[in-house]
């Protein structure tokens, strides 16, 4: 079951793990003159992505700080932690129940109204339409791109492939069960029905390309080696109408106001509290993130 705060392991922006130096000097933060302890920084450091390890660690310090600023309200409030757990049986920490339960006590959204929704949908029509389906097959001549040597034996037969087609493009399936060396070989070459990043992006540049009935006429390079492609149909991406989105905009729109609102109570907090060695605001808490 997810918690507020998910565990992850400790990454930069780039993907290497983070480095927290062993013995940095005391942070010495306060927040209404409970400490937030080194141990408990260096702890929560691993749930923050960053590109320099010391913006892994302020970013950690603050989530503390606003963790530490909702469970004291949450116990000036005198909330008994209700622990859920989900369907597998795993139960959120008493925290993480006290810390629910504060912000839907405190924290008021409203729904979203129809014609809130209806204005939303007008605004950003474009988001709301279904993709264009690409009817595909296609013939693999594998080679990797550390093997030069594959790689080109499959782009010559790649070609010969091809011009063979060009005199009877119906033999597309015979030559992909022949000559493809993809699982797909023994289904003529189908891939059934692609949308847009299904497959890898030079195979999608020249798919998109094709017209219906058209193979691609020359060989298309991929890091697994050379493909024929043959485009059989293209369902072109309809509209969804209102109706059938209008339940997903509202939750979107419920949310975000949710983010928002939980950042103004979190500033609200803030500005209230006594907090010392680091700068708080309501855009600090990795609830509204």
């Amino acid at each position: 079951m997810a918690t507020l705060i998910d565990k992850t392991m400790p990454k930069m922006a780039n993907g290497d793990a983070v480095k927290v130096d062993p013995k940095p000097k005391s942070p010495e933060i306060y927040v209404n003159g409970v400490e937030i302890t080194l141990e408990a920084i260096q702890q929560e450091v691993q749930n923050h992505e960053a590109e320099k390890p010391k913006d892994a660690y302020l970013s950690a310090a603050r989530a503390l700080v606003v963790r530490e600023l909702l469970l004291q309200k949450a116990n000036e409030l005198g909330i008994e932690a209700e622990q859920m757990a989900d369907d597998q049986g795993r139960r959120e920490t008493e925290e993480d129940a006290k810390l629910r339960q504060l912000l839907d006590q405190e924290v008021d959204v409203p729904r979203a109204g129809e014609e809130e929704c209806q204005r939303y949908y007008d605004q950003h029509i474009e988001k709301f339409s279904s993709e264009t389906i690409y009817e595909a097959r296609h013939i693999l001549l594998a080679g990797a791109l550390e093997d030069p040597v594959a790689r080109r034996k499959g782009q010559v037969k790649a070609n010969q492939i091809i011009e063979s087609l060009k005199a009877d493009p119906s033999r597309f399936g015979e030559f992909a069960r022949e000559f493809s060396q993809c699982p797909s070989a023994k289904e003529g070459g189908n891939l059934g029905q692609l949308t847009k990043g299904q497959t890898v992006p030079e195979f999608e540049t020249v798919l998109f390309e094709l017209e219906e009935g058209q193979i691609s006429p020359s060989p298309v390079p991929t890091p697994f080696g050379y493909h024929v492609i043959y485009l059989d149909r293209i369902i072109e991406g309809q509209q969804l109408p209102f109706d059938h989105v209008k339940a997903k905009i509202a939750a979107y729109l419920e949310a975000s106001s949710w983010s928002r609102a939980v950042a103004q109570y979190i500033g609200i907090l803030a500005g209230a509290a006594e907090i010392k060695g680091i700068q708080i605001d309501g855009a600090d808490s990795p609830l509204v993130q």
